[in-house]
């Protein structure tokens, strides 16, 4: 299977594009904006999945990771730059991903520790790439620039699981 870049956002119009893969100008203005990309993202997860499914994270995820390819990809073409900072889109969409099995983590921490917590791992391994996260980049157009970063959310859920894991087991 080619991954590819979706067609349809060359008919958007430019500023269109670039404002949704940035979020206007919280990736064009702010410093850090990366990590107000995944401040954003603590937002839409606590707005809209906070008390979703594990499927129904995984299903919001998928549909706006490929809206946020599509959109990313293209905003990397208008721009000039592969994976420029400023388009934090990509970002937004993975942090869903840190808190699957939220209830069984908020359910022995408090929501706060377990939110911030989540976001300190992603921004871990979203800066470091380690783990072969670093890899996913090389993926065509739109697909580096946001698997890279469902990787980073995947290995922040899987941490703070045996972290959270670990502070049971030890009564803490």
């Amino acid at each position: 299977m080619r991954l590819s870049q979706p067609v349809w956002p060359r008919l958007l119009p430019r500023r269109w594009v670039i404002d949704l893969a940035t979020l206007g100008p919280a990736g064009r203005r702010l410093p850090a904006p990366g990590t107000w990309g995944s401040l954003a993202g603590l937002l839409y997860f606590a707005v809209f999945f906070q008390r979703a499914s594990i499927g129904e994270i995984l299903l919001g995820t998928a549909v706006g990771g490929y809206l946020a390819v599509a959109f990313c990809g293209e905003a990397e073409v208008r721009l000039g730059k592969k994976d420029p900072g400023e388009v934090i889109l990509d970002e937004v969409v993975a942090i869903p991903l840190c808190f699957l099995g939220w209830r069984s983590l908020a359910g022995s921490f408090p929501s706060w520790a377990v939110m911030l917590a989540g976001f300190g791992l992603f921004r871990f391994f979203d800066i470091l790439k380690p783990l072969g996260i670093s890899r996913l980049q090389s993926l065509p157009a739109g697909w580096g620039v946001v698997v890279d970063d469902l990787g980073a959310a995947l290995a922040a859920c899987a941490t703070l699981h045996v972290g959270a894991w670990i502070l049971v087991r030890a009564g803490l």
